[in-house]
């Protein structure tokens, strides 16, 4: 049973905090990406505040490494304005056909760029803040090395437990 002092969330609630649905929150439990919450006697789901933040930082994750549906959709009907291009170009054409099949092209290609380049961006954000936790978790690491050597050469001088 929740602990009553803190306070808790039903997965409607939670959807529209988190921007994802009912359905998927229960996918993300399914999946064990999301603890089973805690249930109410009517067998309603309760969700921590802990619980959204782990959705959040599930859907941060998704954005980050995966491409969203629409924009998976995006990448794929450019591919098909391209082809369409090639399809229509004929080099006897008047320049200004030409132009403007190109500045389309361009057009296209441009919004293709700028996903991947948005996902790049972020991939080298998260890339450099693992990096940053690393360095730490090196530092500690040294530190706790060189207390054990310490330690080893003055067995005696530790303080009394």
């Amino acid at each position: 049973m929740p602990d009553v002092d803190e306070a808790y969330l039903q997965i409607g609630e939670v959807a529209e905090r988190t921007g994802v649905t009912q359905r998927t929150l229960r996918f993300y439990e399914e999946k064990g990406l999301l603890r089973p919450p805690s249930r109410m006697v009517g067998g309603f789901r309760l969700y921590s505040e802990q619980d959204v933040k782990r959705v959040e930082h599930i859907r941060r994750l998704q954005d980050l490494l995966g491409v969203a549906l629409a924009e998976i959709k995006e990448m794929v009907e450019a591919e098909e304005v391209l082809r369409e291009l090639r399809a229509q170009y004929r080099p006897d054409s008047a320049i200004d056909e030409k132009r403007r099949q190109l500045e389309r092209a361009i057009d296209v290609v441009q919004g293709q760029y700028s996903i991947v380049k948005q996902k790049t961006e972020q991939m080298e954000e998260m890339k450099a803040q693992l990096k940053e936790r690393l360095k730490t978790f090196d530092r500690w690491m040294k530190e706790l090395n060189e207390l054990e050597t310490k330690e080893a050469v003055a067995p005696g001088l530790r303080p009394p437990k």
